[in-house]
């Protein structure tokens, strides 16, 4: 990487980047001088953050509707950023959903919806992003969770899903560290973001600011892991200080 951005020249795709996280995200790898393509479903939420990441920032944001449930629509938001930039050189895995709550009253379409958002989707964009990354030595970023580590009582299929994530981005770091590429698996508990607005009340309305993590934090966990020029950080764990006292 060269010049005064550390991150100049390069190109990084973002799942989940309408909001929360992903879109934190995006603005902190712009910052660095990133080319971003902003993936998913809400395209004018899409196109409202990539007007202003070119605006703020003298890089290039692409916006790119993309449900990363369905395969070839993964598919092409990877074609469409190689050859529009040539290739990717970090994708973040943020897209997520949580529904329902314990398993005898989860419905069977909550349950899918929640597998095919969080297990299938990470595995259709890394699948189809992972020639570019090891070609480019790039970096690869799972968004997990503190319910992929430990039991979570309220939603054992959600926390499956999350540990699902992590043993198959561990695995992956097995696999392909060797041929140059960065994996690294961010692990956030609670979060203010719009995230459990599906099951009701989501966390930005459900905590005060500064009660638990901000989605800022997140961001800048990936960005740092991102920055790294030759060694992974292979987890990195963000929750609220009094987190562990709960058990």
């Amino acid at each position: 990487m060269t010049g005064e951005q550390p991150l100049e020249g390069t190109t990084a795709i973002v799942t989940g980047a309408s909001a929360g996280i992903g879109e934190q995200t995006a603005r902190v790898l712009a910052a660095d001088g990133a080319a971003v393509v902003l993936a998913a479903r809400r395209e004018r939420r899409l196109e409202d953050l990539a007007d202003e990441l070119e605006s703020a920032h003298d890089t290039t944001a692409v916006a790119v509707p993309t449900d990363v449930t369905e395969e070839r629509e993964v598919e092409s938001l990877v074609e469409e950023t190689v050859e529009t930039f040539g290739g990717v050189d970090v994708l973040v895995n943020n897209a997520g959903t949580a529904r329902g709550s314990d398993v005898t009253d989860l419905e069977t379409d909550e349950y899918r919806t929640m597998m095919e958002t969080n297990v299938d989707g990470v595995f259709f964009a890394t699948r189809a992003a992972l020639p570019s990354l090891i070609e480019r030595d790039g970096h690869l970023v799972f968004v997990g969770s503190f319910a992929g580590q430990y039991p979570r009582p309220f939603n054992p299929v959600y926390a499956a899903t999350k540990w699902a994530v992590r043993g198959f981005a561990l695995s992956v770091e097995a696999s392909v560290g060797p041929e140059g590429v960065a994996v690294t698996v961010v692990n956030p508990s609670e979060v203010r973001t719009e995230f459990g607005s599906e099951e009701g009340e989501p966390f930005e309305e459900r905590f005060e600011p500064g009660e638990v993590t901000e989605p800022e934090e997140v961001a800048e966990a990936i960005g740092f892991a991102v920055r790294q020029d030759g060694s992974t950080l292979s987890e990195i764990d963000v929750y609220r200080r009094d987190k562990l006292g709960f058990f």
